[in-house]
This record gives C-alpha cells, structure tokens and sequence, in this order.
C-alpha cells in the first residue's frame, strides 16, 4: 500500500512541474489569429469574421477587382454589379460597411483599389458596430504595410 501511495505521490509531483512549463496557447495561434493580430484593431480585432489572405493567395493576381475574386470565397456574400459596373457586396440581402485599413470608403473606392495593395481581407457577417451599415456586417479590407512591401522588394 505504501509503494502504490509513493508512486501516486512521485506522479502527482512529476505532473505538477509539467504544468508550470506549459506555455498556453501562445504557439498555438492559427495563421487568421495571428493576421487578425497584426492587422486589426480596436473593434475590427473583436468582431467574429472570416479571414482571407490574399496576399499570400496566388489565384488574386489573375482579378483586377478585389469584389470579383471575393465571389464565391465567403458564404453568404454576393457581389452584384450595377448598371454602372460597380460591383456591389450584399452580406443578407444588406449591403455592408466597406472599410479600408479601418477607414469607410466608397464601393467606387473599392472599385479602383489595386488587389496587388490588399493583405487580408475581414468578412464580418454579423451586425457591426463600428460604423455605417453596421446591421449588414462590414469588410474590412488591409492593405500591405510598408515594411512588408519593403520586405518582398529586398528579397527579389
């Protein structure tokens, strides 16, 4: 009984110190975690949302629109084109909040913004807050720091 008690014991101790070199989930990050944390502040950072990479996606080069090669990627967004051609976003049957890198812009805006500029891209479906069209969510879109341009230049 005493042998059964001291391993008990020797195990107990042995998980303990096991415990206090768990690092968390700090290396555990998926790679949307770790782009909303580079990019995002403030309420963008909290609202739940699906995150394109769309630097690091090969198939955007072929699109001059950032709204055509979003079609079909995210659920429950479709992009209509008015009689002018400006493509439209619809998130429910709302048409969201645009934002470029947290600032609200013009569809006609969106329209014009070259896709080799965008980073990522912030699908959020459910009402935002933080700003107009908030009840018809919002896309956020980021474009490339300077640093990384800088980055992929040095490295070419």
């Amino acid at each position: 009984m005493k042998k059964i008690l001291v391993l008990f014991t020797i195990s107990l101790l042995s998980n303990l110190s096991f415990a206090q070199s768990y690092k968390g989930d700090i290396e555990n990050k998926s790679i949307e975690q770790k782009l909303n944390d580079e990019y995002c502040t403030g309420l963008f950072k909290s609202a739940d949302g699906q995150i394109l990479d769309v630097a690091s996606n090969i198939s955007s080069n072929a699109y001059f629109n950032i709204l055509d090669w979003l079609q079909g990627r995210v659920a429950g967004v479709q992009i209509y084109k008015s009689r002018t051609g400006v493509s439209i976003p619809v998130i429910r049957g709302t048409v969201p909040g645009i934002y470029v890198d947290e600032m609200p812009v013009s569809l006609s805006y969106l329209n014009s913004l070259p896709i080799f500029d965008i980073a990522i891209i912030k699908i959020i479906r459910s009402p935002f807050m933080g700003g107009f069209n908030g009840s018809g969510g919002a896309i956020a879109i980021y474009t490339v720091n300077e640093e990384e341009d800088d980055e992929e230049t040095d490295s070419k």
